[in-house]
């Protein structure tokens, strides 16, 4: 009963169109005041104590080195490289921005910058290059979603923090998964410009290609840095956060010099303006599920679950569901923080892995930031092709399904998760 209130009330502020923060921390406040015996002040203690975890430290720095990489011409030397090893395929442009997409995911974390960044760029010159807008839209909305599906990922630290597992297993467990859904992506893009002969490229030589290499080095080679370090011991995932902010700095103001030091203090108020955000709706999402816990909720619902004899592939057959229905009106972080103390208990007890079931969360994230009504993939391409939500919904389409088909392939394949973090002995 206390759950269908809870849930109840939730659901409704939400439908008023409150911001999803808020409404969380209105449905505590006001479950606690008129259903429970919890005195107000453990309320005040918990939004502080409650992001007392050294592991949130990783959110704000990973905003801040995509904010760097975003605005010091990271993204344009990696876009050349791609161009310039697969531009003469069928659907070159395209090809070579779900390339460029997996190269930014590798070091960025998160799906709408990457949108942002490579879309801006690749957009227009696919529009010059006779491509249709609806085409490269498309390619660049499902793409951009790697961004929380390859290594460092917003998503996946939230996760972690939710359920205590391990951020650094999380980071490495979504890699091959990553190239997977990049190569399925890439093959719908190539079908489907061949069948309409979009224009190819030019080939270019193996000195232009290298040429190309040596500029996005520096971009890339974040990528070892933050694998290296958390293989090694030599740092945390937390402090590889760290790493990444102040390398991502060092790179876009002293290496490519794309970015002014007048221009890092705009930098510094974007992004404590987008960690405030993500950080306000963590603090209420851990008010949430200190109510779901004092009442005892998650484990009642595990119990629930387990008694309706799923089974491991019929429980996690629900699990994308929920999450898909969930995608249509919240945002990733917000499913995440809510969602995952819920599922989890019943997950461990049917004997999931919790880094499967994380990627399998993150997985469900990609597909719900790509249609509507809240998909943020869709609202920034939007913003950059000037196409309306309509429009993009049906341009997405054919690389949304193949997507469905991905999320099919890593419910029911956790080797393909699990096989890295076992190799480099972080399970």
């Amino acid at each position: 009963m206390n759950a269908l209130i809870i849930f109840s009330l939730l659901l409704a502020l939400m439908l008023t169109g409150m911001p999803i923060s808020i409404s969380l921390g209105l449905t505590v406040m006001a479950f606690i005041v008129t259903m429970t015996q919890v005195p107000i002040e453990s309320v005040a203690l918990k939004l502080f104590t409650g992001i007392e975890k050294w592991e949130i430290m990783a959110v704000p720095f990973f905003i801040l080195a995509g904010n760097f990489l975003t605005h010091g011409g990271v993204a344009r030397r990696m876009i050349n490289f791609a161009t310039s090893m697969v531009g003469h395929f069928h659907g070159g442009l395209a090809l070579a921005s779900i390339l460029a997409c997996s190269m930014f995911a590798l070091v960025c974390g998160s799906s709408v910058a990457t949108v942002v960044a490579i879309g801006s760029i690749v957009l227009p010159a696919m529009v010059a290059h006779g491509y249709p807008m609806r085409f490269g839209a498309g390619v660049i909305i499902t793409a951009g979603s790697l961004g929380i599906l390859m290594l460092p990922s917003i998503p996946k630290v939230i996760y972690a923090i939710s359920t205590n597992t391990s951020i650094g297993a999380l980071f490495v467990a979504g890699l091959l998964p990553g190239i997977l859904l990049a190569l399925m992506l890439a093959a719908v893009t190539w079908w489907i410009a061949r069948k309409n002969n979009y224009p190819r490229l030019a080939r270019a030589g193996w000195g232009a290609r290298f040429q190309a290499f040596r500029k996005s080095f520096w971009g890339l080679l974040l990528v070892v840095i933050i694998v290296g370090g958390i293989w090694s011991g030599a740092f945390t995932a937390t402090e590889a956060a760290a790493m990444a902010a102040v390398y991502s700095f060092f790179v876009a103001i002293f290496v490519y010099k794309d970015l002014k030091l007048s221009d890092v203090p705009k930098v510094l108020k974007d992004s404590a303006n987008m960690s405030a955000m993500l950080l306000y709706i963590i603090t209420n999402a851990v008010l949430f599920s200190f109510v779901l816990t004092n009442e005892n909720l998650p484990h009642q619902l595990a119990d629930w679950l387990l008694s309706m004899n799923l089974g491991q592939h019929g429980f996690l057959f629900v699990v994308n569901l929920v999450l898909l229905g969930a995608g249509n009106f919240m945002d990733p972080s917000s499913i995440i923080l809510i969602m995952a103390p819920i599922f989890f208990p019943a997950a461990m007890q049917l004997g999931v892995n919790p880094v499967h079931f994380g990627i399998l969360i993150d997985v469900n994230m990609e597909v719900g930031l790509c249609h509507p009504p809240v998909g943020l993939n869709l609202y920034v391409a939007s913003g950059i092709s000037k196409l309306g939500i309509t429009e993009l919904t049906k341009a997405v389409m054919p690389w949304l399904l193949t997507m469905i088909v991905f999320l099919i392939i890593v419910t029911y394949w956790p080797w393909l998760t699990l096989v890295l973090p076992q190799m480099m002995h972080m399970l």
